[in-house]
């Protein structure tokens, strides 16, 4: 077959530009490719480019698609296991869950970021970010059923406290705004302030959805593919969010604020309610009819992005005229129609056959076009044989480029470099002479205080699913197949200054933290994603730490083995975001946040960290050590540390396994796992329980090794169970099979809080007290 010319008129001349010519006018025309990389697209064309095809390269070759820094460095880390169904060559990843009548079920979990978005337009930056990320998980032939979102926020305390107030606020009503009328439960999340995210917040999402392996949809064409129709399907095309890609992987310059607004995508929760049930009715009559299709969420480079990577995933090219791209604005030119990232848009590769039934589906049965203006759905091109890209606008063609070369990226080997590290512990940290206020404002601050003022925005409840709800426990815990008992637990973890001292270990204790949080609550872990936010990887120091944190979740993946195998858990699913610094130099701290989906057998059995009853042990797993580099009481005195947690991957894994049998069971009344605040914390929290209103105290009596605050407020990991004394023999054996000894430090009991340590009360304070401060200090920090 001859090639169709590009219409010359729209060829821009890179050949014959010099170096500053060419920057100029990339500089005008929104592209932000590098000059070297701009000359690329010429070699790879064999000509010079169109105006659209600049742009089109410019969008496929940004950090957030062609992920040109990261996809070496990634090869390391396991992918692949006995629970993974599928790893992340998709848009979203797929976890055993269980099988029913010799029917595979799984989970299909997606991690991403929307963090440029959030810190300049944050209501609509987060709100569009779920928006995303259900359409991910959508995409796999899924039914959605819970959301989650590992926030980071700015100082709250410090110069830009208004600015950090208003985005954490915004950003928040974004999430709730979208996830609720879509009715989607928010299950899971954490949060963290501090100055390193003044300039740039993480907003990162995760979803869940449920699919019987034989209903998986892939995001490729199908075989025999050729003559296909390509269908988009959703809002109509407008310039909101044209550029988001480039956007994403750029420098955040607080003086291109405003034009970097239009970058940002405008979200519409009520037509995407209607669009997952239409959605879900096609899904219904292809499988009806066995009819195999492609589907792939429409979101980062547009249409552009979406069909040709469902037709290269396939094998095969296509063959698009944008005059049939149904839009809402008037005389948009070709780069912005296949470009812009207009939200709510879906795009399907079917049989011309079965296309008259999506059509009636969306645009009659589900009435898009009176939904939301110029939403429908509608046939746009030709999944071809030749393997060419190629898009037509007003009888000229706009694009024709080997489909594999606008999907395939470019790659980078980049140098790294160990930062020169200073980080030294506090010398004659004093002992405190009352650790009874100590203890209070521990529990007030904005990094340890109930998340309740972020959740209560939340729609737990839609769906009727909900076992354990956010704060309940370490982990949220839903029962996504009614009337059978299998339960899903999902918890999602980081501590930004762990990683900010030691990029690896701060890595490996993310990964251990979530694991623990999910068998806290009596799950299996089965599964984990990763979203890898770091600064700009053109610099070799925070491309080194960026590779450390790597290689850290790479370790802890496949040393805290799968349970009952030495296979690791697999990382099926995630996302890498750079360029979270400001033009100032001001980067975030290295921030792998990991999110852990468990499997209960019988989530009748999952249990919460509150306090049962009065009478029954309290158990210690998990020695206290000299690790607070950090730590929250550090950063009350001033300090950052250098000791952070070093987790011993044998003993986190026994300690993890024998908290799950034991909580099988019935052995375990309630758990919580150490981690932030450290002991003390960790009895705090157990005595509240998650709405604060606990009211069963704990007399603890533990040995102390070292000085009070490190027994205190060490956050080295473990875990604290509550156990009936007619059940202890048990626990000891149980912990025995695992070559760890469990310690009994106290009992449930009274009203108040009380440790010793030879012979010295730390604390004595009511429940109410400790309610009191822990309820406010969130309140406060983001009224």
């Amino acid at each position: 077959m001859v090639e169709e010319e590009v219409d010359r008129e729209q060829t821009v001349s890179v050949s014959s530009m010099s170096d500053d010519e060419l920057q100029k006018f990339m500089s005008e025309n929104g592209i932000s490719l590098k000059v070297s990389e701009a000359r690329m697209v010429v070699e790879k064309l064999k000509r010079d480019p169109t105006l659209t095809e600049f742009h089109i390269f410019n969008n496929e070759w940004s950090e957030h698609c062609s992920y040109k820094s990261s996809k070496e460095v990634l090869k390391m880390l396991p992918t692949s296991g006995p629970t993974v169904m599928q790893g992340p060559q998709e848009d979203a990843g797929i976890i055993y869950l269980t099988t029913i009548d010799n029917e595979k079920y799984g989970v299909v979990i997606a991690h991403e970021s929307h963090n440029h978005p959030s810190q300049v337009v944050p209501y609509e930056g987060a709100a569009t970010g779920i928006g995303g990320i259900v359409r991910d998980v959508l995409c796999m032939g899924a039914h959605i059923f819970a959301t989650a979102d590992p926030l980071r926020f700015g100082d709250v305390t410090g110069k830009n406290v208004a600015r950090t107030r208003y985005i954490a606020n915004a950003v928040v009503d974004g999430i709730a705004g979208y996830t609720n009328p879509i009715g989607i439960p928010n299950i899971a999340g954490d949060v963290y302030f501090n100055q390193s995210f003044d300039d740039n917040c993480l907003v990162n999402v995760v979803s869940l959805g449920l699919v019987k392996e034989s209903e998986i949809i892939h995001s490729a064409a199908p075989e025999n593919a050729e003559g296909y129709d390509i269908v988009i399907v959703g809002k109509g095309t407008d310039n909101s969010g044209f550029g988001g890609v480039s956007f994403a992987s750029v420098i955040l310059d607080e003086e291109d604020k405003e034009s970097n607004k239009g970058a940002v995508q405008v979200p519409d929760p009520f037509l995407k309610n209607m669009l997952i049930r239409a959605t879900e009715a096609v899904f219904k009559e292809a499988r009806k009819q066995g009819i195999k299709v492609g589907f792939k969420d429409m979101g980062g480079g547009g249409l552009m992005c979406s069909t040709s990577e469902i037709c290269s995933a396939g094998g095969f090219g296509a063959d698009i005229d944008l005059d049939k791209v149904h839009v809402t604005m008037k005389n948009l030119p070709p780069y912005i129609i296949c470009c812009s990232e207009t939200q709510e848009r879906f795009t399907w590769v079917v049989p011309p056959s079965f296309t008259p039934t999506v059509l009636k589906i969306y645009n009659e049965d589900f009435e898009l076009p009176n939904v939301a203006e110029g939403a429908k759905a509608a046939v746009i091109g030709k999944a071809t044989k030749e393997k060419q890209y190629v898009l037509r606008h007003k009888g000229k063609v706009v694009c024709n480029a080997p489909i594999d070369e606008v999907t395939t990226g470019i790659k980078y080997s980049r140098g790294q470099k160990m930062p020169l590290r200073t980080f030294k512990e506090p010398e004659n940290v004093p002992d405190p002479p009352n650790y009874n206020e100590v203890l209070l404002k521990v529990l007030s601050h904005q990094n340890i205080a109930s998340r309740e003022s972020i959740y209560k925005h939340y729609d737990t409840e839609v769906q009727g699913l909900a076992v354990i709800r956010p704060g309940e426990a370490d982990a949220g815990v839903m029962a996504p197949i009614p009337g059978n008992p299998v339960g899903v637990a999902l918890s999602v973890d980081c501590n930004p200054r762990y990683n900010r001292i030691d990029p690896y270990w701060g890595a490996v204790s993310a990964v251990a933290e979530a694991m623990r949080n999910v068998a806290a609550v009596g799950a299996v872990p089965h599964g984990m994603t990763d979203c890898l936010n770091y600064g700009n990887p053109e610099k070799p120091e925070a491309f080194w730490q960026f590779v450390e944190g790597v290689k850290g979740v790479t370790d802890a993946a496949k040393k805290i083995w799968l349970k009952g195998t030495k296979e690791p858990v697999g990382i099926v699913s995630g996302n890498v975001s750079f360029y979270n610094e400001s033009a100032t130099g001001n980067a975030v701290d290295p921030s792998p946040v990991i999110a852990c989906l468990g499997v209960l057998k019988d989530h009748g059995k999952a249990i919460t960290m509150r306090i049962k009853g009065s009478g029954n042990g309290l158990w210690l797993l998990g020695d206290r050590k000299d690790e607070l580099g950090g730590s929250v009481y550090y950063h009350l005195l001033g300090h950052l540390g250098k000791n952070v947690p070093r987790i011993d991957f044998e003993q986190e894994r026994n300690r993890i396994y024998a908290v799950i049998d034991a909580i099988d069971k019935g052995i375990v009344y309630s758990c919580h796992d150490i981690s932030d605040g450290g002991l003390a914390v960790t009895l705090s929290e157990m005595i509240m329980g998650g709405g604060g209103y606990g009211n069963i105290g704990a007399n603890i009596n533990v040995r102390m090794d070292g000085k009070a605050y490190q027994l205190l407020f060490s956050e080295s990991p473990g875990f604290v169970m509550e156990v009936p004394k007619d059940k202890e023999d048990q626990l000891r054996f149980i912990c025995k099979g695992y070559g760890i000894e469990p310690v009994k430090i106290g009992e449930t009991g009274g009203e108040n809080l009380m440790i010793t340590s030879g012979g010295r009360r730390l604390i004595n304070l009511s429940a109410i007290k400790l309610s009191q401060a822990w309820k406010g200090g969130l309140k406060e920090a983001m009224k």
